[in-house]
């Protein structure tokens, strides 16, 4: 006859098992995860793409205003012909490698938006008239997308510098997603990062001619259409 064995648990053991976990275990896994966050933040941190634009404006009493809306050289223009805007300049931000080349961008691998900043004067040319000239000038609904300018490059945004651009931008966000009902905008609206001037052919590129040679006026209150060719 074979007898059935049976063993009991012990209380402390179980005890002894979860002291084990609480005080050895669980802090080193703990101080483990902790060491990921914060190397992981420690990268972003000291990337200067990821630090905010403290560029300052050309002029004491101007602002700057930071907008993606597709191809850089079209909206550019639109901006330069608004009264109040003293300076514009194209570029990229908000990716994660610094210095970024035009050709690099168009890889669609650092998350770059071709951007246009805009130095104006609050006076002559309050933030809302940027902010309805942005709506006005592309599909704000198309991700990653305008017209055949397909890429995360050309995505909508819009890259504020203090608490009132942003508490605007969403408002106005807010009264163009009632106007576009079905379709639902994809504009992102982010802090102004690390701005990199794009490369000097670009900048004020439809004015100066383009890759046809046929200039397109820059004045103030023109109302001409843009033709944006390469």
């Amino acid at each position: 006859m074979k007898l059935k064995h049976t063993t009991k648990s012990n209380p402390s053991s179980k005890l002894w098992c979860i002291y084990i976990y609480t005080i050895l275990i669980l802090p080193t896994i703990l101080f483990v995860l902790y060491c990921r966050h914060h190397h992981t933040m420690s990268n972003h941190n000291s990337n200067p793409a990821s630090q905010p634009d403290l560029d300052q404006p050309d002029a004491p009493g101007l602002k700057l205003a930071q907008f993606g809306a597709g191809c850089f050289w079209g909206v550019e223009l639109a901006f330069q012909r608004v009264e109040g805007v003293v300076k514009t300049e194209v570029g990229y931000s908000q990716g994660h490698i610094p210095d970024p080349t035009y050709k690099l961008v168009c890889t669609g691998t650092t998350n770059h938006s071709e951007v246009v900043r805009i130095h104006y004067d609050p006076n002559l040319c309050p933030y809302t008239n940027l902010l309805f000239l942005f709506w006005s000038r592309h599909d704000p609904t198309t991700l990653n997308r305008q017209g055949g300018d397909v890429g995360t490059q050309y995505r909508s945004g819009i890259y504020y510098y203090d608490g009132d651009q942003e508490k605007l931008a969403r408002e106005s966000m807010e009264i163009k997603q009632n106007e576009t009902k079905n379709h639902k905008i994809v504009t992102e609206i982010l802090p102004a990062k690390k701005f990199y001037r794009a490369e000097e052919y670009h900048q004020q590129y439809l004015e100066k001619g383009g890759g046809r040679g046929c200039k397109q006026s820059a004045n103030k209150g023109c109302n001409d259409p843009i033709r944006c060719y390469g």
